[in-house]
């Protein structure tokens, strides 16, 4: 099927993209906490990987390839966010009840039942939020979210263990 997308079919690109979506935006989702936000960076995912996949050296890594054109998205996103926050006056009528009312119902639909849970989540690293939203929540190896990241298998298990440690230091 990536032999095909690469030839320019885009009914195997669709194909392709549909095997992987809801994992796509489910990991946006959990490092943006915000739907919006997630769609808009799986969709700019899909552009550059649509225009680009030509470049795509090895047809068997087309879902690590593709997450890492998604975290690039991703750490694009939350470079805008912290750029925003630089902007916020004090007094901007954000109620804080109504975020957390809304980040709540949204965690609800993939696997958080407490607001405890995502606010530690929320916690940790953006890089150990990838890591551990492949890893444990939707099943990816070692060897696959290094790939992903650019990093070595070894590394993404030392991190993920650091990682799910400081989530039980956060949620004792």
């Amino acid at each position: 099927m990536v032999k095909k997308a690469r030839r320019g079919d885009t009914s195997a690109f669709a194909s392709l993209y549909k095997d992987i979506y809801k994992d796509l935006y489910r990991i946006a989702y959990l490092n943006l906490n915000n739907e919006e936000d997630a769609a808009d960076a799986v969709s700019d995912a899909v552009l550059d990987a649509f225009s680009s996949l030509k470049s795509l050296k090895d047809e068997n890594a087309f879902r690590s390839w593709f997450l890492s054109i998604l975290f690039a998205k991703i750490k694009k996103t939350q470079r805008g966010y912290v750029k925003s926050r630089e902007n916020i006056m004090p007094d901007d009528g954000y109620n804080d009840k109504d975020y957390f009312d809304r980040q709540n119902s949204s965690a609800k639909d993939f696997g958080f039942s407490s607001l405890e849970v995502k606010t530690a989540f929320s916690k940790l690293s953006e890089e150990e939020r990838q890591i551990l939203s492949l890893s444990a929540v939707f099943g990816y190896r070692s060897d696959e979210i290094a790939k992903s990241l650019g990093i070595s298998a070894n590394t993404v298990r030392s991190k993920a263990a650091r990682a799910r440690d400081k989530l039980k230091k956060y949620l004792a």
